[in-house]
């Protein structure tokens, strides 16, 4: 099998309260099945792995990010504003966890909705924070792709990605557009390059 070259990567330390924050963060982006019965950041409405089990974390916590040295503020700023949200709405927080967390599922997505509204003074902190949580899960893009794969990652099974040929390569029988768009240029190798 054809081995990649590894890129060199950093990945943050954050503490508790920002790991399950995160993740009620990232499962409310991407909503997956609780991991186990007393599961307080996955809220558990719907089946599979989401955002959480497909790595958001390990993704938010990749130096390539560039918030990784931000994601402590960032939790801290949700949960300031999950306790303005829940002070409005007349809600009752349970403070063994943090405030975003303690909210339901739909409170959850309210207040997303809410901070990723144009006009919102911190809007492109929550889009993009948003837009990592997704892309943990719909491209895997803190991991190799075969690697991910051969894990079972939750986001590229749902979609349907299939596994490289043997020697790590993907090859496609079919045209993706139904038919053949253009003939292979004669100088080209066996591996697809030009020469």
């Amino acid at each position: 099998m054809r081995r990649v070259r590894k890129i060199p990567e950093r990945r943050v330390d954050i503490a508790p309260a920002t790991t399950i924050t995160l993740e009620a963060y990232a499962d409310t982006i991407v909503p997956g099945e609780k991991r186990w019965p007393g599961d307080r950041a996955i809220a558990g409405v719907s089946t599979g792995g989401g955002a959480v089990t497909s790595g958001a974390l390990d993704l938010l916590r990749w130096d390539a990010t560039g918030i990784h040295d931000g994601l402590d503020d960032l939790a801290n700023l949700v949960n300031d504003h999950a306790r303005n949200y829940a002070e409005k709405a007349g809600l009752t927080l349970d403070t063994d966890v943090p405030p975003f967390v303690a909210l339901d599922y739909d409170d959850r997505v309210a207040l997303i909705v809410e901070l990723t509204t144009p006009g919102h003074p911190e809007k492109d902190f929550w889009v993009l924070l948003s837009l990592f949580c997704n892309m943990a899960y719909d491209s895997a893009a803190h991991l190799h792709t075969d690697e991910a794969l051969a894990d079972g990652h939750p986001g590229l099974t749902a979609m349907g990605i299939t596994q490289p040929d043997t020697d790590g390569l993907w090859r496609f029988q079919d045209f993706g557009y139904g038919r053949q768009l253009a003939n292979v240029h004669p100088d080209t190798t066996p591996t697809g390059s030009p020469a």
